[in-house]
C-alpha cells in the first residue's frame, strides 16, 4: 500500500490516493459470475403435454382408465369418484395377483399436485405400471390457405 514516499524525511505527507487495481480485478470476477449464471435465473420448464401419433393403448381387463379433469375431479372407467374412493380402489387391485395397468388421463390445465397425490396413492399401493396417456395431434389440413 501506497503510505509515503521512500525518502526518510519527516516531511514527506502520506500519499492519499486509492490503489483501484485490485478493485476492478473483483468488479470483472463479479461481472463474470453474472454473465455465467444470468441465463440460469431465467430459465423455465414447460410442462405442456405432448400431442404424439402413437397406435391407441389397448383395453384389457386388467386396464383402469384413471381420467382427472382441469377442477381435479377423479373418473375411474368414466365413473366420478373421490380421492379417498380412489385410494381403496388401488389398495384393493395392489392385493391381487395380476395387477392392473393404469392408464392416467389428465386436462392440459389440471394442478400437478393432484396428478402427484394420484401417483403417491398408487405407488403406496403397490401398483408399478402407470402409462400417461396424451391425445393425437389434429390431423393436418393440406388444403391451400386462401
Amino acid at each position: 500500500m501506497a503510505f509515503g514516499g521512500l525518502d526518510k524525511k519527516q516531511t514527506a505527507a502520506p500519499l492519499a490516493e486509492i490503489n483501484m487495481t485490485p478493485l476492478i480485478d473483483v468488479m470483472l470476477v463479479l461481472l463474470v459470475i453474472f454473465i455465467i449464471t444470468a441465463p440460469l435465473f431465467s430459465h423455465a420448464i414447460r410442462l405442456d403435454l405432448p400431442k404424439v401419433a402413437a397406435a391407441p393403448a389397448r383395453q384389457t381387463p386388467q386396464t383402469i382408465a384413471l381420467s382427472i379433469d382441469a377442477a381435479g375431479k377423479l373418473y375411474w372407467n368414466g365413473q366420478s369418484i373421490t380421492l379417498e374412493q380412489m385410494r381403496t380402489r388401488f389398495t384393493q387391485a395392489g392385493k391381487a395377483a395380476d395387477q392392473p395397468d393404469i392408464q392416467l388421463r389428465a386436462e392440459r390445465s389440471t394442478r400437478y399436485e393432484v396428478i402427484a397425490q394420484v401417483m403417491g396413492a398408487a405407488q403406496q399401493a403397490g401398483l408399478e405400471h402407470i402409462g400417461f396417456v396424451t391425445d393425437p395431434p389434429p390431423p393436418a389440413t393440406n388444403s391451400p390457405k386462401p
